[in-house]
């Protein structure tokens, strides 16, 4: 199959070396949260539609749905790291710029893991309230790598893309985000942007050779592995829920409860699985490797909107 882009492994590493950042020149010192401010964009976190909530109420929600949001991303990118390493290793003798490329994409992962890290520290301090997060990252890890090394390598690719697209569609225009959270996407995307070149390799490394068969069934199993963290989202509204009424000191009415839980089940699912699923270039790939996948990702995402 032809592919269907540009992309160059000697021209993703130039840029990605050009794109120099160091975890602290980004957290520490002056560089502190803003928590009189949102964190998320209001297309993610969906809070204004909860008109019982006060403005602060809706903040704090904010707040807590950004830290759940680099949690996730904390998480996903514990599994990215060994899997792109067990990637490179099969051809370490291959293509310089090809296994240079690779292993700087795993470097950079493990420096976000590091950076979403100290932001944790940075908004557990300002914050001051519990906030419960789902895990643990290795069991995630785990269950997530035991599919199909193709399926796993489409799931990356939906994260790459829908990472690109927050901050594109979302972030980078908005003036009235913290800017040091703000910042954090930003340097995260710098990097993400040349990941989603890597893992469109990726995907077609792991699709050559593979019978239509066996297409369909690491499609299966991507949509499997969609199924199994939509699970992980619908338990982090729980815990989201309880922090908000821990942070506010007010106790939701049964109605008001089950109406946030609506909201947010529906802004978690667009913000990890509706807005990687319909990205034009996840679908592209998709309808690279079979245009049947691509219907059939088409007509299942509006679940997800």
């Amino acid at each position: 199959m032809a592919p269907t882009h540009t992309f160059s492994y000697p021209a993703i590493l130039e840029i990605a070396e050009r794109i120099t950042w160091r975890v602290e020149d980004l957290v520490g010192g002056d560089k502190r949260l803003d928590f009189a401010r949102p964190f998320l964009p209001e297309s993610l976190a969906r809070v204004e539609a909860l008109e019982f909530l006060t403005a602060a109420e809706k903040r704090a929600l904010n707040h807590i749905r950004a830290n759940g949001y680099l949690h996730v991303f904390g998480l996903v990118e514990e599994f990215i790291v060994p899997f792109v390493l067990k990637h490179v290793e099969r051809d370490l003798r291959g293509e310089s710029y090809r296994v240079r490329s690779f292993l700087e994409f795993a470097a950079e992962e493990a420096k976000h893991i590091h950076l979403f890290r100290r932001f944790k520290e940075d908004f557990d301090r300002g914050f001051g309230t519990r906030c419960e997060l789902i895990g643990p990252s290795e069991a995630i890890g785990e269950a997530v790598l035991a599919h199909h090394p193709l399926a796993v390598a489409l799931t990356i690719l939906h994260i790459e893309w829908m990472s690109q697209r927050h901050y594109v569609d979302s972030v980078s225009g908005s003036e009235a985000l913290d800017p040091q959270f703000k910042s954090l996407l930003k340097h995260h995307w710098m990097e993400e942007a040349q990941h989603a070149k890597l893992d469109t390799f990726m995907v077609e490394d792991l699709a050559a050779g593979l019978t239509p068969a066996e297409v369909a069934r690491a499609v299966d199993e991507y949509l499997e592995i969609g199924a199994f963290l939509d699970a992980g989202f619908q338990r982090q509204v729980e815990y989201d829920v309880a922090s908000l009424e821990r942070a506010s000191g007010v106790a939701l009415s049964p109605a008001e409860r089950e109406q946030l839980r609506t909201v947010q089940r529906q802004a978690l699912r667009w913000t990890y699985l509706g807005s990687g699923m319909t990205h034009p270039n996840f679908l592209k790939t998709l309808g690279h490797l079979g245009p049947e996948h691509r219907r059939r990702i088409e007509a299942i995402s509006p679940t997800f909107s």
